[in-house]
């Protein structure tokens, strides 16, 4: 197949599987409208507060597997970084505008940390994601966390693969990130984030 053709076909299928809204499917299969639980989001966060921590953990498990599948298939065919970057952008575009969902959708947290995963490799991801773990504990505000955890992304990634145009994608991800969480931002601003664990 032709190397334009399947950066094309790449671009849709990224876009297309982001779109998927698991936590919106998983909450409907119990009878939850997800969208008017908690902070009405689609998320992880959201499913953690109003289904608890194991469809959460399934939820984050999908959400990373619909975007980190069409990004490693853009390595697999042996694209160019550039183009691995647009693919990337594809499948954050459709976790946040999720078609379904007549254009909203999640965070971009769970899609970026699959992004992640595929720049920097598994081993290096979870020592980021060790990181954030504790920063959790401490903070003990999801939000808060992903806000500051999302400022480490570029240098790991640069850090990881010395590679310029993931690097500028990686710093994409901040204001993407910052953008997505402006409601919990103001939230933050007048100290009514609520505590999304207690340790």
């Amino acid at each position: 197949m032709n190397q334009d053709l399947i950066f094309i076909v790449l671009i849709l299928f990224a876009y297309i599987s982001a779109s998927t809204p698991f936590g919106y499917l998983i909450a409907k299969s119990k009878k939850i409208d997800i969208r008017k639980q908690g902070s009405g989001n689609v998320g992880g966060t959201n499913i953690l507060r109003s289904l608890g921590f194991s469809y959460f953990l399934l939820v984050v498990v999908l959400d990373i597997l619909k975007v980190a599948v069409p990004v490693l298939l853009a390595f697999y065919f042996s694209l160019s970084e550039w183009e691995i970057v647009v693919i990337s952008l594809a499948a954050i575009t459709g976790n946040m505008f999720s078609f379904w969902l007549n254009f909203k959708g999640g965070k971009a947290v769970s899609a970026v940390f699959a992004v992640f995963i595929c720049l920097v490799g598994l081993k290096n991801a979870l020592l980021f994601l060790f990181i954030w773990a504790l920063l959790l504990y401490t903070l003990k505000i999801m939000s808060l966390n992903n806000l500051i955890m999302i400022f480490i992304v570029p240098v790991a990634i640069w850090y990881s693969t010395s590679s310029i145009p993931f690097t500028i994608l990686g710093t994409l991800f901040i204001p993407i990130v910052w953008w997505a969480h402006r409601e919990n931002i103001k939230r933050l601003a007048k100290k009514t984030e609520p505590k999304i664990i207690k340790f």
